[in-house]
């Protein structure tokens, strides 16, 4: 093979543990002398653990030997931190056979940064995809470090100790712990990237002005306002100082290091900037110059450019055309965005991907009472994603409640792998927009994810998803005041009738369940009066939530009620406090409470439980300007709390399946192009999975359909073979019920007179049912679809169908065929059958299991599938394969490609 030709799939920007980046590629003859300056960099002693021996000079037969591979029997790939090889991997095939002998050595300064099991998962794939299924090698018993790569990576590995010398053995394809190992180690270094970018020790403004209106004077402005912790370095040419700071006319001849430089100049000038910054060492940047992705091809390949140079020399970028970062973290202060103020501090973490929303958001933000902990803006995303922030809120301790703007998806299927598993922990608010339109800039970076899809997404991994800004701050302001609702049980308690039935009458509309009427103090009512209403609703047993509804009364001022009720909400808290202390069991739990207070958006003054530096925090009451506000808040994350309170579930494979037949069935079908199975294949192909068709025989004349009655047993039903007739809702192409031969014939001559066709389906009749449809469906962005629903015109027409995303927990099956809001009927709605949901579930699993071992099948239906008492029967299937999809979120760690969706 030509050692110049190598897949270019296998090259990556990858994270490493310190949160820096490097670039991986294959080796090739041209990188012979960066390995001799390569190998003059190690120490004897890294020399020594690799060699196993001194081997001071690589002599030129080995430079070429290590350079050149044929990418296939044997590969190398080398780790390059700008123009620098600081790492190599590398595998050679052992006797033509599945076996290949594998080793790596890293450059001493970057030991300890995670290179050897980032190449480790990189060569491991690679072999896969050249049809190895063994790495062997040889280890010096002292090289502690090398050992622990091997060990900690998560396979099975044998060993053998011989004279010194470890012998190891493991097979490459993922095991269960080894895919838990790289995604914790992805999740540690793509949450340490971000900190770095979060919490700088300097920053350089570069494009600092002296003019006012420039952007490059508010950076630098709001960053000195800000009262940042460290030194902030303008970088102006022209001048020698910028708001009465000295500048330097580039970031080289700053005299300290830059952990952060924010990125000021117009377009033409970034190339010069990024030179600079990468030999000056920035470990980030922060870019608000707009004029890339945004404004047509040629921005989008400066994009890629600035990004892909980056990300090469170790830096992650935010933007371009960013808004910028804000962390108020009081030892850091960080507010390196155009936005004038410093929101308060809060524990509520912000990411937007549009930057000319950034300042509206943190301003609302301000006036509505939330403090936040975080916020970026990634503008045009080309680096730094919403995904990455996922990452790091994860183990934040300073956030608890993630928001979330977002216009496009990056890579949706691990977006939904990072919520999932955030969400268990930290609630997580989302506005989706852009269901139409994207920007140019976004789409360049995006995937494009239909309606159903990012609702799939959404309700499995229980992210919040509301409509606008407004909804968000609403949900937000809830979360970030008051615990979550142990139950759907609402109280009502207000000074007036009208306004208490109308929040009583949202309750019972969101699907909340009302205690008792609504509790009216009437207009007369004195502030203690009021609260000792709101004690009472509070200790209620059977009360899990409050809403209080207040219209200022003519003879006290509002705010008297206000105090009133804070220290009622106060006083119940400390109750419920002291006695879960002292392991009571009549313990009073903290109850959320919402309100309609004043006509007042937000926090107001007298219901805010202050924090340390004056700012509402866990406590306050949030105040709404209307009732049905301040319930859909509530109802939202009570719809949440109930996510996060069922089991997670368990990935789990039903017993009886044979992925290798089916894995040989798919392969023996040419599917260059989508092509659709024959029956006969596809009842093969399900079998493998467990999955019984009710038996059938395709039959071409009336004696053939006696005959096929006889051998099936009657009674049983004749189907046309004619696609536009067999889910009629009118039945007009199938007969049913059929006991006896008069009939059988009947039928077959009714339906060949429709259909114009002699080929009529015979089939077995099963249990009388509800008829569902189950479903397989290859969205290209975010992976295979379990699509769930009852069949009818109905359904159909109104869409009524629930989508679950492979791969399933035990609790997302039961999720699915419980989510369509015609499932009541399969439990019994209004007297009728119940039917069996557990053998529901059952196939759910089984059409999981098909999706994740066979990719190739792009489109699956069961329809229909009788559901009831007796169990599920499946009554006919189709089955469409295709090519393989490019996967996604899957294989060895790598970062999205600059310009493009991964």
């Amino acid at each position: 093979m030509d050692p110049f030709d190598y897949p270019r799939s296998w090259e990556a920007d990858v994270v490493l543990a310190d949160g820096g980046t490097a670039h991986l590629r294959p080796i090739t003859p041209d990188d012979g002398q960066r390995l001799l300056e390569f190998h003059s960099r190690l120490s004897e002693r890294t020399r020594y653990f690799r060699y196993f021996g001194p081997y001071p000079r690589m002599p030129r037969r080995d430079v070429v030997r290590f350079t050149t591979v044929d990418h296939a029997d044997r590969v190398a790939f080398v780790a390059m931190l700008g123009d620098d090889i600081v790492a190599v991997g590398r595998y050679d095939r052992l006797n033509d056979g599945p076996s290949a002998e594998v080793a790596f050595v890293v450059q001493d300064e970057h030991q300890g940064r995670g290179l050897g099991s980032i190449l480790l998962e990189h060569l491991a794939a690679a072999a896969r995809e050249r049809g190895l299924t063994r790495f062997t090698a040889e280890v010096l018993a002292e090289n502690g470090q090398m050992v622990r790569v091997f060990r900690d990576a998560g396979y099975s590995v044998s060993r053998a100790f011989d004279e010194g010398v470890l012998h190891l053995e493991f097979d490459v394809d993922p095991t269960e712990q080894s895919v838990e190992v790289a995604q914790a180690r992805e999740q540690a270094a793509e949450a340490r990237s971000v900190h770095n970018l979060l919490h700088p020790r300097s920053i350089a403004v570069i494009g600092a002005s002296t003019d006012r209106t420039k952007i490059g004077h508010a950076v630098l402005a709001n960053l000195l306002v800000g009262d940042f912790h460290g030194p902030v370095y303008p970088v102006n040419a022209e001048h020698r100082a910028v708001r009465g700071v000295r500048a330097y006319p580039s970031v080289l001849d700053i005299p300290d290091d830059v952990d952060l430089a924010v990125v000021a100049v117009p377009a033409a000038g970034v190339d010069e900037v990024m030179d600079a910054c990468l030999a000056k060492g920035v470990k980030a940047l922060v870019v608000v110059t707009s004029g890339f992705g945004e404004t047509g091809p040629d921005g989008r390949t400066a994009e890629r450019r600035l990004v892909t140079e980056a990300r090469a020399h170790g830096m992650r970028v935010v933007g371009p055309n960013a808004l910028g970062v804000v962390n108020t973290d009081p030892d850091v202060r960080l507010n390196a965005t155009l936005a004038p103020t410093l929101p308060a501090r809060g524990r509520t973490g912000f990411f937007c991907q549009s930057g000319a929303l950034g300042s509206a958001i943190l301003a609302t933000a301000a006036e509505r009472g939330l403090g936040l902990s975080t916020f970026v803006s990634a503008g045009n995303r080309a680096d730094v994603s919403g995904n990455d922030l996922l990452q790091y809120w994860e183990t934040d301790p300073a956030t608890d409640v993630v928001l979330l703007y977002l216009e496009s998806f990056g890579n949706p299927r691990k977006f939904a792998r990072l919520a999932r598993r955030l969400g268990r922990s930290k609630p997580i608010v989302a506005v989706k927009s852009g269901r139409h339109a994207v920007t140019p800039a976004l789409a360049a970076t995006s995937v494009h994810v239909d309606e159903q899809s990012v609702q799939a997404l959404f309700e499995q991994a229980g992210v919040i998803r509301v409509e606008s800004l407004a909804q968000l701050f609403d949900t937000a302001l809830l979360l970030a005041h008051q615990p979550l609702p142990s139950g759907p049980r609402v109280a009502v308690v207000g000074n007036s009738t009208a306004i208490g039935v109308l929040a009583a009458d949202t309750v019972l509309g969101q699907g909340l369940d009302l205690v008792g009427d609504p509790v009216d103090v009437g207009a007369q009512a004195g502030p203690e009066e009021f609260a000792g209403a709101v004690r009472t609703a509070l200790a209620d047993p059977d009360t899990d939530a409050l809403v209080v509804v207040f219209a200022p009364p003519l003879a006290i001022p509002g705010t008297e009620y206000a105090r009133a009720l804070r220290a009622a909400v106060q006083d119940a808290t400390a109750q419920g406090t002291a006695a879960q202390a002292s392991t009571a069991q009549d313990a009073v739990e903290a109850k959320p409470i919402v309100s309609t207070f004043l006509a007042v958006e937000g926090v107001p003054a007298e219901l805010a439980v202050t924090g340390p530096d004056g700012a509402p925090g866990r406590g306050s009451v949030p105040s709404y300007p209307s009732p049905e506000r301040a319930v859909l808040a509530l109802a939202r994350v009570t719809r949440y709390a109930r996510w996060r309170s069922r089991p997670a579930g368990l990935f789990t494979r039903p017993e009886g399946v044979d992925p290798e037949a089916a894995r040989a069935l798919v392969e023996s079908v040419p599917h260059a192009e989508l092509v659709k199975l024959d029956d006969g294949t596809t009842m093969r192909l399900l079998a493998c999975y467990g999955i019984d068709v009710v038996p059938f025989r395709v039959v071409s004349s009336a004696d053939d359909a006696v005959a096929a009655s006889a051998e099936l047993g009657y009674p049983v039903a004749l189907k046309s073979t004619a696609g536009h007739l067999r889910h009629r809702t009118d039945l007009v192409g199938v007969r049913l019920d059929l006991t006896a031969e008069e009939s059988v014939r009947e039928a077959y001559r009714g339906l060949s007179d429709i259909s114009g066709l002699t080929e009529v389906y015979v089939q077995r009749m099963v249990p009388k049912g509800l008829s569902c449809v189950l479903g397989l469906q290859d969205d290209p962005s975010f992976g295979s679809l379990v699509s769930f629903g009852l069949s009818g015109l109905v359904s159909d027409l109104l869409g009524d169908r629930a989508y679950r995303a492979v791969p399933l927990t035990d609790a997302d099956a039961a999720a699915l065929v419980r989510a369509p809001k015609a499932a009541p009927l399969l439990a019994g709605f209004r007297g009728g059958q119940v039917a069996d949901l557990a053998a529901l579930q059952e196939l759910v699993l089984r059409l999981a299991a098909l999706a994740e071992d066979l990719p190739e099948v792009r489109e699956l239906a069961l329809e229909p599938v009788l559901a009831s008492a007796e169990g599920a029967f499946v009554a006919s299937a189709r089955v469409t394969l295709g090519p393989r999809p490019s996967p996604r979120d899957s294989g060895p760690r790598r970062l999205r490609l600059p310009g493009g969706a991964r």
